[in-house]
């Protein structure tokens, strides 16, 4: 079996590698930029001759979500465009594409976890730019997952636990708001789960059908709730004090909720999902 990874420098892209080991029996091709942009779909066609991948993990995004409301063509031309170029390359070699999608594409009014079933309506430009991504998916392919995450940190890149760790042990104290719920995801829990989609897949397991899951680490916290766990697990004693999204002004608006449901993905699956202490815990 042959898995392409597409965005294999990011921090997704990053963790799959780390875990590749582990799975000797799968050939992996991992595909920064430079060899597959999704900006550019002759470079696709190019990987996909070379390697005629099985599966095809969609790792790359444009993710700078404040940045994106002051350059959406650029959002728009790898999350939309670049995916759909993604697509339509699968589409011609038979690939099964998983792609990786986001909270963001809700606008984090509901009370209760999202389901896959709960109707897209983003509020900024990196989630409107994500969920044109979707529907060009479902509307060029058959065979594809989309997997939406939130919250994803990991030892890699640049994510909310490293800036914590980092601010954590610079400053005397840190404001961190406590009005945006969600769910931690650890991004090798999240490759290793798109790996296991892979392999049941391919096994001709027939009890998930294609079509959109949802996947995090289990529970929910705030961001404060969340970076008070950072610096207690690696015992800095620095204050993380609670304040609202309005204290903290950004150009993109975030979603106020945004907790994800697994209930589909772990029953098709058979998923044992980490809660995100356990997982936090775990990336130490």
């Amino acid at each position: 079996m042959v898995i392409l990874v597409t965005g294999a420098n990011g921090q997704l892209g990053q963790a799959l590698q780390s875990i590749a080991p582990k799975h000797p029996e799968i050939r992996f091709q991992f595909c920064g930029s430079h060899e597959v942009d999704l900006t550019n779909k002759q470079s696709i066609q190019s990987a996909f001759a070379i390697y005629n991948p099985n599966f095809c993990i969609n790792a790359a995004a444009y993710t700078a979500v404040d940045k994106a409301e002051s350059e959406p063509e650029k959002a728009f031309a790898i999350n939309a465009d670049g995916v759909r170029n993604l697509a339509e390359v699968c589409r011609e070699s038979r690939c099964v594409l998983l792609h990786v999608s986001t909270d963001f594409v809700f606008d984090g009014l509901k009370k209760s976890p999202y389901t896959e079933t709960d109707v897209p309506n983003p509020t900024g430009v990196y989630g409107a730019s994500k969920w044109a991504g979707e529907q060009a998916v479902q509307e060029i392919l058959t065979a594809y997952y989309i997997v939406r995450t939130a919250w994803v940190y990991s030892n890699f890149g640049a994510n909310f636990m490293k800036t914590m760790l980092r601010l954590g042990a610079e400053r005397d104290q840190l404001k961190v708001v406590d009005d945006q719920i969600g769910s931690p995801t650890l991004a090798t829990d999240l490759a290793t789960t798109l790996v296991s989609m892979c392999q049941q897949t391919a096994q001709d397991f027939t009890g998930a059908p294609y079509g959109i899951y949802h996947y995090s680490n289990e529970g929910s916290c705030s961001w404060c709730a969340f970076a008070q766990q950072i610096l207690l697990n690696h015992r800095l004693k620095t204050p993380v004090l609670p304040i609202p999204t309005t204290e903290f002004p950004t150009p993109a608006k975030r979603p106020a909720f945004s907790v994800l449901d697994k209930s589909k993905i772990k029953k098709a699956f058979d998923l044992k999902i980490l809660s995100w202490q356990d997982a936090l815990r775990s990336a130490n």
